[in-house]
């Protein structure tokens, strides 16, 4: 079950925020091969100046930033998938390739469970 954060430095019409949404949950769906009810994402909108860009970025309203926690395990192969789908997917919303950040963190379990 990953926990996903979508951040974006400007604001966007409902409809575009759900497809944004959307876009990330399917890239999971096929890359990590998650249960397709298996969503739990988040949006948040950043004023510009607190989501600070490369200035080099055509589009710096565009710059997008992906944050993934899930445990531990997915191959690299799973994660390159994972990575090509998100921009692919992100692309279509007019968010370029190279406006995309994403972060994948793998949570180590510290704790046995019982069953």
């Amino acid at each position: 079950m990953p926990s996903t954060v979508i951040e974006v430095r400007r604001s966007y019409e409902t409809a575009e925020e759900i497809a944004i949404i959307d876009a990330v949950h399917e890239a999971l769906v096929v890359a990590f091969r998650i249960p397709e009810k298996d969503k739990h994402i988040r949006l948040i909108v950043h004023e510009p100046h607190r989501f600070a860009t490369p200035p080099d970025l055509s589009h710096a309203d565009r710059a997008t930033m992906v944050t993934i926690d899930c445990f531990a395990g997915r191959s690299a192969d799973a994660k390159r998938r994972l990575y090509a789908e998100i921009v692919r997917r992100l692309e279509v919303h007019g968010i370029p390739a190279d406006h995309v950040t994403i972060v994948v963190r793998d949570l180590e379990l510290g704790f046995e469970v019982e069953v």
